[in-house]
């Protein structure tokens, strides 16, 4: 593992921006100082560059095993290094399901021997397995997923007894997917019967409706209050969800926290009209009034994390008719930049991105010595130009699925390097196979 030693960097971090040197040995930053002196086996003059502690991404889906014609963990990784995201917690709605400690411990097997950036991966909750929940260990395993509303094969749990097992028992944090499945399957009825197969992709929002997601997530909070437990509610696609959570307890003292997602603060319904299946998610993208809501919401401390809940799937089957086409998209490569324009909007600060997207996900997570620029923590880092034009095209998508929401946007900002674990992973365009991401662990 060779040395790095940056000059002049911009470091934005706990809050304040100022000019640094930061230097890294064995992975790790050994020293952040003003100026210094000391000879590296690599040497990066980041005069003019903002430096960032490596985004943390709470919520990814990379599709191995079972479903790599679409994506694998190596694949996602390259395009999660290159748009400055460092390690991703991965879900369990692969195939098989992650429902087994073993099924599990082959998925920590891949992302050992593929995986370019850190790592963790979600166990699975389902009705029917609470015994291997159970087995869980919080020191290395990020948490524990359950879905409140429809996913992959066996993984909705819609059993009382079982959810109620759940949140009394889990070892560890539980992340939900929060929207009521009877009232989709309602709404989805009555759009059926009233267009038949020509049900459109501007009524996703109406039928995966802002009720149905009030319902669930107002549910998960009463069920985490209820039984103590920690609760983590993922990609919150509504305004009136933001109230369910409190921004007066410091982020280490809260038992129940939120997460927001790329998506739900960049687009709105109106983008269906040019954009169709290729923001079909789940949860729906709302309104702007829900969009503007939720981006409060996170600068004021109701939410916590943004994410991105990147879930590719072909362009096949995305331009498939809307009833029959997937929910979710690509955004590894391109939170970091969207993010920086929201930044150059004017919308948020440089230092609430980084508390947001490294900061706050690696305290509520509890991750081990990750997520800010400290010596002695693991040099997770990511150097950004941002006064230097980025443009997406097919040709520059690395996602398997080639493609992303955002083609044929101009961000405002690029990328220039990605340090994952002290191994320079990206640079000025290029990804450097050497070496591979490093298993989260976790202070529980």
């Amino acid at each position: 593992m060779s040395s790095i030693l940056i000059k002049n960097a911009q470091v934005v971090n706990e809050g304040t921006i100022q000019v640094f040197d930061i230097y890294v040995k064995d992975g790790r930053i050994e020293k952040l100082a003003p100026q210094i002196d000391i000879q590296a086996d690599q040497e990066i003059n980041a005069e003019g560059l903002h430096l960032l502690p490596g985004l943390i991404d709470d919520q990814v889906h990379f599709r191995e095993p079972g479903l790599t014609y679409k994506a694998n963990i190596f694949t996602e990784s390259r395009a999660a290094v290159a748009g400055g995201t460092t390690s991703f917690m991965e879900m369990p709605n692969t195939v098989p399901n992650t429902l087994t400690q073993k099924l599990l411990q082959d998925k920590y097997d891949i992302g050992q021997d593929s995986s370019l950036a850190n790592y963790s991966f979600f166990m699975g909750a389902a009705n029917d397995n609470l015994d291997e929940v159970l087995k869980t260990n919080p020191r290395d395993v990020c948490g524990v997923k359950v879905f409140m509303g429809s996913s992959t094969g066996n993984m909705l749990v819609d059993n009382e007894t079982a959810l109620e097992n759940i949140f009394r028992n889990s070892p560890t944090l539980i992340a939900t997917h929060c929207e009521d499945e009877a009232t989709i399957k309602a709404n989805l009825a009555a759009y059926k019967e009233k267009y038949g197969e020509n049900v459109t992709i501007d009524m996703h929002p109406l039928i995966r409706s802002a009720e149905a997601c009030y319902l669930s997530s107002s549910k998960a909070v009463e069920l985490a209050k209820k039984n103590n437990a920690r609760l983590h509610i993922l990609h919150i696609s509504t305004g009136k969800e933001t109230f369910l959570f409190d921004n007066s307890i410091p982020l280490d003292q809260k038992k129940i926290t939120a997460e927001a997602c790329i998506h739900h603060l960049w687009f709105s319904d109106e983008d269906y009209k040019t954009k169709g299946n290729y923001i079909k998610w789940n949860p729906a993208v709302k309104t702007a009034a829900d969009r503007d809501q939720i981006l409060k919401a996170v600068l004021d401390g109701h939410i916590d994390v943004i994410a991105t809940d990147h879930a590719p799937h072909t362009i096949e089957e995305k331009e498939q008719a809307y009833l029959h086409a997937p929910s979710g998209g690509p955004l590894v490569q391109h939170a970091l930049l969207a993010l920086l324009d929201v930044v150059h909007q004017g919308k948020m600060t440089l230092e609430q991105l980084v508390q947001k997207t490294a900061h706050n996900t690696a305290t509520c997570f509890q991750i081990e010595q990750r997520g800010f620029i400290r010596e002695g923590y693991w040099a997770d880092l990511v150097l950004v130009n941002l006064n230097k034009p980025f443009e997406v095209t097919r040709q520059n998508i690395l996602s398997k699925c080639g493609w992303s929401p955002f083609e044929n946007h101009t961000f405002t900002s690029t990328i220039e390097h990605t340090i994952v674990s002290g191994n320079l992973a990206y640079s000025s365009g290029q990804i450097i196979e050497v070496g591979s991401g490093h298993r989260l662990l976790f202070n529980r």
